[in-house]
């Protein structure tokens, strides 16, 4: 199983035979270099999106048209985005598994908000924000999605025991690292964290120390852009 970051929330994940892109955002992505999209999309199979806004959105439905992948995520964006832009997609709701091709993901619950702009520049609603549970490889990996710590974390052990946990951390829009740290001690026995959400803008933590720092005991990897984690 090999994960790479793509910066910002970003990920490619290649795990169970299948090519996952969970929220790539290029267009606009201060530490994504552009030169490297065609090899951060190469090969893809699906798209996985938490939320709608413009941070991990922006760029699904182009890459789903370039490649005819589908994206995979909350029933209400993508039933419009499939009859507005004519995409494939596999829209379904918290609780809901879906199987990709042997990769089982399941949406879980996040809190934070979704929306995209409209033609005004104003928010339009998007489906709700979700997390997911992808499972295959003897792994489970919870993407915790823009969050904050939420008493739900509990019911996700119990039902999913997730080893890997890629968390947001980069606090003011998510959880911060204190509070990812607190999230992961409090609920989950993880034994690999990797923190997102963070170092893309000044606002945003730029590294992880609080993280590791509250996390003894757990291998705490902070990500490169384009530099390949093998799990």
């Amino acid at each position: 199983m090999k994960l790479i970051w793509l910066g910002h929330s970003g990920f490619r994940l290649e795990i169970g035979g299948q090519t996952l892109l969970i929220d790539p955002w290029f267009s606009g992505n201060p530490v994504f270099p552009e030169d490297q999209r065609a090899a951060a999309i190469a090969g893809a199979t699906h798209i996985l999106l938490t939320h709608g806004h413009g941070d991990h959105s922006a760029d699904s439905v182009a890459i789903a048209k370039e490649l005819g992948i589908p994206v995979v995520g909350i029933y209400d964006l993508l039933a419009w985005w499939e009859q507005k832009e004519g995409i494939k997609t596999v829209g379904f709701n918290k609780g809901g598994t879906v199987d990709l091709e042997g990769v089982k993901v399941t949406m879980v619950n996040a809190s934070h908000s979704s929306s995209v702009s409209g033609p005004d520049g104003q928010p339009v609603y998007a489906g709700h924000e979700s997390g997911f549970m992808i499972a295959a490889e003897g792994h489970t990996i919870y993407v915790s999605g823009d969050t904050d710590v939420m008493a739900d974390m509990k019911v996700f052990h119990d039902l999913h025991k997730p080893d890997i946990g890629i968390l947001c951390a980069g606090g003011h829009f998510t959880m911060d690292m204190k509070r990812a740290a607190y999230a992961a001690k409090t609920f989950f026995d993880f034994k690999t964290v990797i923190p997102c959400h963070y170092k893309t803008f000044p606002l945003l933590e730029q590294n992880a120390d609080a993280l590791k720092a509250g996390l003894p005991g757990v291998k705490v990897i902070e990500p490169e852009v384009m530099k390949a984690i093998e799990l």
